[in-house]
């Protein structure tokens, strides 16, 4: 099909209010192309719009791969993907920066968003690509901001659906961090699970979920739906983006305070990024026992200051945030993902220092000694590795009393 004939059809179907089915596309082709082109022709023709017109395009091949998790465009010729082992350049092209411009621009429109020259840049998630089997989380600038190009970030969100025991199985969690794990689900401790992004945040949280007792009812905040713990009485309330009328705002926030009209026995939210953490701590202290969430931060020592930040944007000031989160939040559990894949790292107790601010407590750490505890130096909190092995033993020792309360 020649570049003027695809134009054509381009411009017939923009105008077209019904789905883009096959039989409309073929039919388009035919009438564009004045009725000359046989069978074979039209059918090949098909398939070139429908790779251009349907799903993410060249794209949808290495988003349908097994285990990747980000495809990124730079340029026509630079499309890079991640499965797992760092990102890799792969061998799609596109014919050029136009190409990459009409499919990030289809792509926000499917996602409800805008993207044009007044706003050249969109945020979304896809639900429909994939054959729906998972969400994809949309970035896309395009130039004159992204000076080199229109710039293309999907991001694969499946649904974390491993137990403990898998993970375990696969190295992901230790003997001595499993046992702490299992301990603070059957004590019903308030955790945080805090990573980098890719680190495997969303699938602890989701097999640490699927080790509650099933006896209870768990509400799960989402701004994707990625958790799929496997349990039985689990209710999933998913946020959603404004139109392109820039109306019809779900927030994080508010579904935290419809969670609480639910009847939970334990509320998390899959990711605190905002103003929720001031809605998420404030449930956990009106007698919600063994929430959980996940936090982007570099360990556990960081994770305080990265929710007095979230927590400033609530509107909750310093004192009232440490007040809050030492009385709501009792564990940290750290992973990363590094040369020998995601992996627990470090799980950590918060404690208040003489002042009231929480600080991040080591209890066992990954490349530790003895007992699971890093030797050399000092830690957090000023504590030296006898005060770290205590720490391990008191974190013990407040999961018993925790489960015979």
């Amino acid at each position: 099909m020649s570049d003027s004939l695809i134009d054509r059809v381009r411009e017939r179907l923009a105008a077209e209010s019904a789905p883009l089915r096959p039989n409309v596309v073929a039919a388009a082709i035919r009438a564009e192309s004045g009725g000359v082109l046989g069978d074979t022709e039209v059918l090949s023709n098909l398939r070139v719009l429908e790779t251009e017109l349907t799903g993410a395009g060249v794209l949808e091949p290495l988003l349908r791969a097994e285990g990747t998790t980000d495809v990124l465009v730079t340029s026509p010729e630079s499309v890079w993907v991640d499965d797992g082992n760092g990102l890799r350049r792969s061998g799609i092209r596109f014919a050029d920066e136009a190409a990459v411009r009409r499919l990030a621009q289809r792509l926000a429109a499917a996602a409800g968003k805008r993207l044009d020259d007044a706003q050249p840049w969109v945020d979304g998630q896809l639900a429909d690509i994939g054959g729906g089997r998972f969400t994809v989380r949309l970035h896309a600038v395009l130039p004159p901001v992204a000076a080199d190009g229109t710039c293309l970030s999907l991001r694969v969100l499946r649904p974390a659906a491993q137990d403990l025991a898998a993970l375990t199985a696969a190295g992901a969690i230790g003997a001595q961090a499993r046992e702490l794990i299992d301990g603070i689900i059957a004590a019903r401790l308030a955790f945080l699970v805090s990573g980098g992004t890719g680190a495997g945040k969303t699938t602890l949280l989701s097999a640490a979920l699927g080790a509650v007792p099933a006896s209870e009812r768990i509400v799960c905040v989402e701004d994707a739906a990625e958790l799929a713990p496997r349990h039985p009485h689990l209710v999933r309330l998913v946020a959603r983006g404004a139109n392109v009328e820039g109306a019809g705002e779900i927030t994080l926030r508010q579904l935290v305070r419809q969670a609480l009209r639910m009847r939970p026995d334990r509320i998390v939210v899959g990711e605190v990024r905002g103003a929720e953490v001031v809605d998420l701590l404030a449930a956990l202290n009106t007698g919600h026992d063994g929430g959980a969430g996940t936090v982007h931060a570099n360990s556990p020592a960081e994770v305080p200051a990265r929710l007095e930040a979230l927590a400033a944007v609530g509107g909750l000031d310093r004192g009232a945030l440490h007040s809050q989160l030492a009385a709501a939040v009792q564990a940290v559990v750290h992973v990363s993902r590094g040369p020998a894949g995601r992996r627990v790292e470090e799980i950590a107790q918060l404690r208040r220092d003489g002042s009231g601010c929480c600080y991040a407590v080591p209890v066992w750490r990954a490349d530790g000694a003895a007992g699971g505890l890093a030797a050399g130096g000092l830690a957090a909190g000023g504590l030296t590795d006898a005060g770290l092995a205590e720490a391990g033993a008191s974190f013990r020792r407040l999961i018993e009393s925790r489960r015979r309360s």
